[in-house]
């Protein structure tokens, strides 16, 4: 068993992804070499440092159709969509600004009971002057 001191350091590749179009690329040249019979699919495989399972999966992706299906696609997450964002950022002011103007409706119409039953009251409440200039 052996240990590995400070001066080694364990190294790890990065998972590499490869784009749509170019899976199908190589399995065209690879298709097209077999046909013609110029190149073999282990030299097209160590050009491109590709291991023959990949070409595997490829294929089996390619007669899925999932390879079609992303062929227009940019690699990651999809964007997220910035005007479903406004659109809900400024659906919910309008709410807010519809209660407040509801809560100003009811707030005047309130006032204006309130003013009608001061002014009855005011009569109400005024000496009667009988005589009159």
């Amino acid at each position: 068993m052996t240990t590995m001191t400070d001066d080694e350091t364990e190294v790890r590749r990065a998972r590499r992804s490869w784009p749509a179009q170019y899976k199908l690329d190589i399995l065209t040249e690879i298709d097209e070499a077999k046909a013609s019979g110029e190149m073999t699919v282990a030299e097209i495989c160590r050009r491109e440092g590709l291991y023959s399972s990949l070409i595997s999966e490829w294929r089996r992706q390619r007669d899925e159709g999932a390879l079609e299906g992303l062929r227009d696609r940019k690699p990651g997450r999809p964007k997220k969509d910035r005007t479903k964002a406004e659109l809900a950022r400024l659906r919910a002011e309008n709410e807010r600004l519809v209660a407040e103007l509801d809560t100003a409706h009811e707030l005047i119409e309130a006032q204006g009971k309130v003013s009608a039953l001061l002014g009855e009251m005011s009569r109400k409440s005024a000496p009667k002057n009988t005589a009159r200039p």
